[in-house]
């Protein structure tokens, strides 16, 4: 890790796998269940739905950002076990993108994994209800791409969080090897 940069290795696989986890989440929103209403012969309304993938799509974007969040924890120890970060401007900037990254994270996750779970719910046979306007179950339009957003975001953040943890270390090795080569004389004068 030369000049506090972090590893090019780290960076790219953080950003590979978040655009994979975006490009589900557009892929379910494109294709969320929609439904029919069909009558049988017996006269019982109920649902048909066209297809369930928008829900393996999304569980796949659920799935690749928590891969992807978890290698950075992982590199990075998550910011609280192995060395501490040296004082300064590096530091409060890598608390700041942790705990801002950690955020958009858990509102990328609940909107992939709510959306899956409200995609793959199906409305069965409502023959009991007399209804005028009889509707089939249907995930919302925009809930996965709320998800989208927030991946991309939980990307960025990653980024500059390595980056300036990155920095936040290499800083602390540099003070220590200024210390060890003091050249301030601990003798008194005569």
């Amino acid at each position: 890790m030369g000049e506090g940069k972090g590893s090019t290795l780290v960076h790219l696989l953080v950003v590979v796998l978040s655009l994979v986890a975006f490009g589900f989440a557009v892929a379910a929103e494109r294709r969320r269940s929609v439904g029919t209403i069909v009558t049988d012969d017996r006269n019982a309304t109920y649902c048909v739905y066209n297809s369930d993938v928008a829900t393996g799509y999304g569980v796949g974007g659920f799935l690749f950002l928590l891969t992807s969040e978890s290698l950075l924890m992982g590199v990075t120890k998550c910011m609280c076990f192995g060395r501490p970060l040296a004082p300064g401007g590096n530091r409060a900037w890598s608390i700041i993108y942790f705990v801002s990254s950690w955020t958009t994270f858990l509102v990328a996750e609940a909107c992939l994994i709510a959306g899956a779970t409200k995609n793959a719910y199906h409305t069965k046979y409502r023959g009991m209800i007399y209804a005028q306007h009889f509707s089939c179950e249907t995930l919302r339009k925009g809930v996965f791409i709320a998800g989208a957003v927030f991946v991309v975001a939980t990307m960025i953040l990653n980024v500059y969080y390595y980056m300036y943890f990155s920095k936040a270390t290499d800083t602390q090795a540099v003070h220590k090897a200024n210390r060890a080569s003091s050249t301030v004389g601990m003798t008194g004068y005569a």
